[in-house]
């Protein structure tokens, strides 16, 4: 290997029924990717692919397979589309396909029902657009918001927002000019920790925050908040610190209940209760009530110096529950994290030769998978 070659290899189980593609991040974004699916290549079975191959030079999305025409009988096949493909997260490649909203209820969570099959899977972020159904009715008080959604069914996801309340009405499409849409983050945390949206504060001599999508906060984090009056317990807000004229009131980490809420060891007692209630006619636009972080990083924020020791390449940061890498080391102490996503994923594609034969096999298939970015591609 030259001084700028990359290379690197893991093994992933397959899930879903039907399966699901299989992202994977990378400190680069490779130029070719490799992989055997160790339980076909065991089994021998008819339409099994045990391998596959793909090379940048071939174009996105496809593959070259070798799948198994008969029992043990090996033949050379490709997949044109939903194949092997790279990503690099950005702006211009934020959000995924606009899809369209039937119904969203009045609960807690909400529960959505797309037009179609969604295609999202439980810890997936989305955001909302256009959802009201007249100048009064409908529910855009929570469009602009980005939540993390638990998958109930093809068609159905919830979010972790009350809708259950007074000032809220249930959205069902009828027949207006601009239908309620959603669409996919595709690279929800591409700083860390970010900027999380609060959908509930429970006050006390400590307070704990229920955010909308995955804080990435650690026990020992700094964060200030900012919240609009409309939303209530705006006391918490950074800025003015009616105590210390000047100072701003930040608080700290304590504990992470889980992905989407954590106690903040500010005392709280007697501040404005918090109303997500909000009315439809003073929607508040872009004024959501946020909590930020302002203090040492989720890695604690090791020097640069350190790295090498501490944390080897690639470097890897907590997303919600998952452990993922970025292409970055440890920042400086008080810095975000610059978490930019890039990789190759593997889709759900088809043999053109026999269209029972998938690319990612079946659910609880083991998969091991080698990548590469080459130093030079000749010209041919």
């Amino acid at each position: 290997m030259t001084e700028y070659s990359r290379m690197a290899k893991g093994k992933f189980t397959v899930t879903g029924n039907p399966v699901n593609a299989q992202i994977i991040n990378l400190p680069f974004k490779p130029d070719y990717v490799e992989f055997i699916n160790y339980t076909a290549s065991a089994s021998g079975s008819d339409n099994g692919v045990p391998n596959a191959h793909w090379d940048a030079l071939m174009g996105q999305g496809v593959a070259v397979i070798d799948r198994f025409q008969a029992a043990n009988q090996l033949t050379t096949d490709t997949v044109d589309t939903n194949g092997i493909s790279t990503f690099e997260g950005g702006l211009s490649l934020q959000y995924g396909a606009t899809q369209l909203v039937s119904t969203i209820t009045k609960a807690d969570p909400a529960v959505v029902t797309a037009s179609a099959a969604h295609g999202l899977k439980s810890g997936d972020v989305v955001i909302f657009q256009n959802i009201y159904e007249t100048t009064t009715t409908g529910m855009q008080q929570i469009a602009g918001i980005p939540f993390t959604v638990t998958v109930t069914g093809s068609t159905t996801f919830t979010i972790p927002w009350n809708t259950n309340q007074s000032n809220y009405t249930a959205y069902t499409f009828v027949a207006q000019a601009t239908r309620a849409t959603f669409k996919k983050v595709l690279y929800p945390y591409l700083y860390f920790p970010g900027t999380s949206f609060i959908s509930a504060i429970t006050t006390g001599t400590t307070t704990t925050i229920d955010t909308t999508d995955a804080h990435n906060f650690a026990v020992g984090q700094e964060v200030a908040f900012r919240i609009p009056t409309i939303w209530g317990t705006s006391q918490l807000n950074s800025l003015p610190n009616t105590t210390i004229p000047g100072s701003p009131i930040y608080g700290y980490v304590i504990a992470v209940t889980d992905y989407n809420t954590v106690v903040v060891n500010i005392d709280s007692t007697g501040y404005t209760a918090f109303n997500s209630n909000q009315l439809f006619a003073s929607f508040p636009g872009e004024f959501f009530p946020q909590i930020v972080a302002v203090g040492d990083v989720n890695s604690g924020g090791v020097q640069i110096s350190n790295g090498s020791v501490l944390y080897p390449p690639p470097y890897s940061v907590q997303i919600g529950t998952t452990r993922t890498n970025t292409i970055n080391g440890p920042a400086i102490q008080g810095a975000y994290v610059n978490n930019t996503s890039q990789g190759f994923i593997i889709g759900p594609g088809v043999s053109e030769g026999d269209a029972s034969a998938v690319l990612l096999g079946t659910a609880g298939d083991v998969i091991y998978w080698r990548a590469y970015l080459h130093d030079i591609s000749l010209p041919q």
